[in-house]
């Protein structure tokens, strides 16, 4: 991974533009609160450095949008959308040969996060996970975002023949959850998971489903044209803060160095090595993202030791408390009882 600040198409959020337009904001002065030039916005080429998109979201928020402006800019998204990308699916043999290739050049798509296609003799799953560091209401909406657009896409390829399948986010339901419903083959769960992503399951017989547009020719030369971009395509920012985010992110228990090293397609040493060069160990990556993590449910919730050491992933409460009085030099039980007794600071 390259150091270098991570782009994303604007393409994507000139249609959050228009959404919001919609709605009666003024986006140009949207935009440049965010650092965004408008002028620069709409270019089709255009990219936006992420850390601005994450301005323009929390503006966003700040404003009073609705909740479901990632659910609608999902809905609006269509395969074209994703140009070259979009033209290789298109004109893929069958189903399961157009989710290989958007999974294999996702990051031409949304160089964000990583998207992974694997079939088995009962499931075709696609997975979205993301590869860089962002803040958590940047990820739940780009999480939510593509998972619409996910469904809608597969179902419009498929020609509205979309088997009933599960999709799950790995964030809480949203207000919104009502609309759910609409996307009638999907049953949708909102729940953690060990890393944070989408994952969206099908009955295997998804992946021989015939695609009305299929060109061999033409897959070939997206395919082409997709190498030599990727090729070129800037890498993401620092893995350290990537590996933090995933950590932060987490429940049921810390990814380990192995699993995030997969999510990248390197080894686990190769990972080690990338953030060792930027100053850091990953178990003290770890452990800084689990004390954090046991502090918000110590002071935040009414759940007991047992469940709390559980939920962080100790084999047992014992292990936890011995865990978290060398991080905090009190035990579980006491913060507790001094946060409620008004101490803020531990």
């Amino acid at each position: 991974m390259r150091q270098s600040t991570p782009k994303v198409p604007a393409r994507y959020y000139t249609r959050l533009d228009e959404l919001l337009a919609r709605d009666g904001f003024d986006t140009s002065a949207l935009l440049r609160e965010a650092g965004i030039e408008p002028d620069a916005f709409g270019a089709p080429e255009a990219m936006l450095d992420l850390p601005r998109v994450e301005r323009l979201l929390a503006l966003i928020a700040e404003r009073g949008a609705r909740s479901d402006l990632a659910f609608d800019l999902g809905r609006a998204l269509k395969v074209s959308a994703h140009h070259i990308v979009g033209y290789g699916m298109l004109s893929s043999a069958d189903l399961g040969d157009a989710l290989r290739f958007v999974a294999r050049y996702f990051g031409l798509v949304m160089p964000t996060f990583r998207a992974r296609y694997h079939v088995d003799a009962q499931t075709a799953e696609l997975r979205f996970t993301p590869e860089t560091a962002m803040g958590h209401q940047c990820l739940e909406f780009h999480l939510e975002a593509i998972a619409v657009a996910a469904h809608h896409e597969i179902r419009d390829m498929s020609q509205g023949r979309l088997p009933d399948y599960r999709m799950q986010l790995s964030m809480a339901a949203p207000p919104h959850i009502a609309r759910y419903s609409a996307m009638h083959e999907a049953a949708c769960r909102f729940e953690a998971e060990p890393t944070p992503g989408v994952r969206l399951r099908f009955p295997a017989s998804i992946d021989r489903h015939p695609l009305a547009m299929a060109d061999p020719d033409a897959r070939s030369m997206a395919e082409t044209r997709c190498q030599t971009l990727l090729r070129n395509a800037a890498a993401a920012g620092k893995v350290s803060d990537w590996v933090a985010m995933m950590l932060r992110e987490a429940s049921g228990g810390v990814p380990t160095l192995g699993e995030l090293a997969r999510i990248l397609n390197v080894s686990p040493r190769t990972l080690d090595r990338y953030l060792g060069a930027e100053g850091y160990r990953f178990r003290a990556l770890a452990n800084d993202a689990r004390n954090a993590h046991a502090v918000r449910l110590l002071r935040d919730t009414d759940l007991g030791i047992t469940r709390i050491a559980i939920e962080l992933g100790y084999s047992d409460a014992a292990n936890f408390t011995r865990a978290f009085r060398r991080a905090t030099g009190r035990s579980p039980g006491q913060f507790r009882r001094d946060h409620a007794g008004g101490d803020e600071a531990g």
